[in-house]
């Protein structure tokens, strides 16, 4: 009698595989996308601060006074010697504020003003340091009367007396010697469309009322002394 087969033995299951994701492309596209907000970001964040930067400069910037035309030392300075210029805030820079343009009419600079240069307080005085402690006189020059273009504030000059006309200049034969007055010349005006320049003289207190007269007559010549004399 034959044995019964033994019962098949169940094969053990076997283990589950585990899902593998399919490589894609998702993770580098979002790694890009984040890459370029981050650009965006930080040029973003630069142009902020540039304009930033570009208000604060223009916040600083204030309204001074500048020269528009030359200026020679002593003249008195008019409106149209003026000009309002915008420049940086700089505690080095002492400009006259725009605001005080109308207190700086009629001021005489101490020293000799350039077109397109700042005005600062240093360049007024209460004295122009030429003939202050004199007497002024203002002589109309006409054309041949006066060097031409060679006169500046601080010049010593004669203020040579002109025979009138007709009148006798010799005294026996002999050319008498012109009368003069020593000067210093304090300003020099701009000349006029037949070249007449006004320039006014500091002369000692003895000298003022002589120079006057003979200046009402027209008949003052000018000899600019040597300079470093």
């Amino acid at each position: 009698m034959e044995s019964p087969a033994a019962p098949p033995v169940p094969r053990p299951a076997a283990p589950a595989r585990p899902d593998i994701p399919i490589t894609t492309t998702a993770p580098v596209k979002r790694e890009r996308r984040w890459s370029v907000v981050a650009l965006c970001i930080v040029l973003a964040a630069v142009a902020g601060l540039g304009a930033a930067a570009a208000v604060t400069s223009a916040s600083d910037r204030t309204r001074v006074l500048a020269v528009a035309r030359d200026v020679p030392a002593g003249q008195a300075l008019t409106d149209d010697d003026l000009t309002v210029a915008e420049v940086s805030a700089d505690a080095h820079l002492t400009p006259v504020p725009a605001s005080e343009r109308g207190s700086m009419v009629g001021k005489r600079p101490a020293v000799d003003l350039r077109r397109g240069g700042l005005l600062t307080a240093s360049q007024l005085s209460a004295g122009t340091g030429l003939g202050d402690d004199k007497q002024q006189v203002g002589v109309q020059v006409k054309r041949g009367q006066a060097p031409a273009g060679a006169l500046a504030p601080g010049d010593k000059v004669l203020a040579v007396t002109t025979p009138a006309q007709g009148e006798q200049s010799d005294v026996k034969g002999a050319e008498a010697p012109p009368s003069s007055i020593n000067a210093v010349v304090v300003s020099v005006s701009r000349p006029d469309a037949s070249g007449t320049i006004v320039v006014n003289l500091a002369v000692s207190p003895t000298d003022g009322p002589l120079l006057a007269t003979r200046a009402s007559t027209g008949r003052i010549a000018l000899v600019r002394e040597p300079r470093g004399h």
